[in-house]
């Protein structure tokens, strides 16, 4: 079967597609950069990304598209493997030298990968088989889906607030999925819609509350640090849950605390075990 020479998708959509989807994460990075924070983006959404990377770009290229989309999938993956870095020095305290190299290895084995799948599956896809090449297009559909899950757990932490992702990175994504007019491009529209929706059902539910902040010149989470630090209840506290482990935009008070606490625990058995001894 010869190679594809365009996409199925109308000129002015695909070229728009293109065009949204190589600089979506820059807004994203630059709010990491200068709120030195990531709480609420999860490093394994970034991860994830990254690595659907390297599928899309074995299909752009074995599919022959044009140079422009072929370039794409490359853009995508290394913004996102910044994105992924950031979250592990700002986050997880790494040290930038540690994320930085990792991120680079990281790097060179996806493009290893991705060379190695063109150069394996280019004869079969030249020689009428199309069938592995549409399973690569799947496993990054289904990449690049899965990395919108991660998010829905942050979501249900803060009782469906929306914090550390840059709205201005999820609109363009969203449009960038929504102008690509393909099917695999559909479920991380509706994921996406998703968050959007959770954020202003949240804004909508806390909108006298914000207000009444506003007044006494406090913010939201001035409001929920309060209560946190009184021990009052409080509706719209955070979810206590496990952490993510691989670069994890949650952030680490839970297994801080419960190793605190396993450490007090230890502490006062030991006089009473010393106590059994003199006994004994």
């Amino acid at each position: 079967m010869a190679p594809q020479t365009e996409i199925p998708v109308s000129n002015s959509c695909a070229d728009t597609a293109k065009r949204l989807w190589c600089v979506q994460l820059v807004p994203q990075i630059w709010t990491n950069w200068r709120t030195k924070k990531t709480d609420g983006l999860p490093g394994i959404m970034m991860f994830l990304w990254a690595l659907c990377g390297v599928p899309f770009g074995v299909y752009a290229i074995l599919q022959d598209f044009n140079i422009a989309l072929q370039i794409q999938p490359q853009m995508f993956m290394s913004l996102c493997l910044v994105s992924w870095a950031q979250i592990l020095v700002y986050h997880r305290k790494w040290p930038a030298w540690k994320a930085t190299v990792l991120g680079i290895i990281m790097a060179c084995t996806f493009a290893g990968v991705e060379a190695a799948l063109i150069i394996t599956l280019r004869p079969i896809y030249h020689g009428g088989n199309e069938t592995p090449v549409l399973v690569v297009g799947i496993v990054a559909a289904i990449l690049l889906a899965a990395g919108l899950l991660p998010p829905y757990g942050e979501i249900w932490k803060r009782r469906g607030r929306v914090i550390g992702i840059n709205w201005i990175f999820l609109s363009m994504d969203w449009f960038g999925a929504f102008f690509s007019l393909m099917a695999l491009g559909m479920i991380p529209c509706i994921l996406e819609l998703g968050i959007f929706l959770s954020h202003l059902i949240f804004l909508a539910r806390t909108r006298r509350l914000r207000r009444e902040a506003a007044r006494e010149g406090k913010t939201f989470d001035d409001i929920l640090a309060q209560h946190d630090a009184q021990g009052t209840p409080f509706k719209f506290a955070e979810r206590k849950g496990r952490t993510w482990r691989f670069g994890s935009g949650q952030d680490g008070e839970t297994e801080e605390a419960s190793r605190a606490s396993s450490g007090s625990e230890t502490q006062g058995y030991a006089p009473d075990c010393a106590e059994a001894v003199e006994k004994v």
